[in-house]
């Protein structure tokens, strides 16, 4: 039910709102949905492969010397890497990519293998 208070007691007329009898006000909670990607995605998987591809970045730049838009085109495929059966292959993957950087690669690769190790593929997940 609406009320509308007279204009001597307000240079304006207000509409103020009741509530039925018997109901109780309760604050709405907004449902927070997930996107798209965290459904079919695990987020903390997410979350640990932008980790990863960050830090990929970071040392890309230390080893060419430069910033991030200079690095050379050259695309390390994690999941290309986590398809591969050893360790051996996956070193001799990456190394093959950094063919053109002067600087020792070693660490960096090695680090990468350790980073990688236990990571799971984001594969597209076969729909139920």
């Amino acid at each position: 039910m609406a009320a509308v208070t007279s204009p001597e007691t307000s240079p304006q007329p207000r509409v103020y709102f009741q509530t039925p009898a018997g109901a109780t006000e309760e604050p709405e909670t907004p449902v927070r949905k997930q996107g798209r990607v965290t459904v079919k995605y695990d987020r903390k998987e997410l979350r640990k492969r932008l980790n990863l591809e960050e830090w990929i970045i970071d040392q890309l730049t230390d080893l060419y010397d430069c910033e991030e838009e200079a690095i050379p085109e050259l695309e390390i495929d994690v999941d290309e890497l986590l398809d591969m059966p050893s360790d051996v292959e996956r070193a001799a993957r990456v190394k093959d990519l950094l063919v053109d950087c002067f600087k020792p690669t070693e660490d960096f690769i090695s680090e990468l293998l350790d980073k990688i190790r236990g990571m799971q593929k984001l594969s597209t997940p076969q729909k139920k």
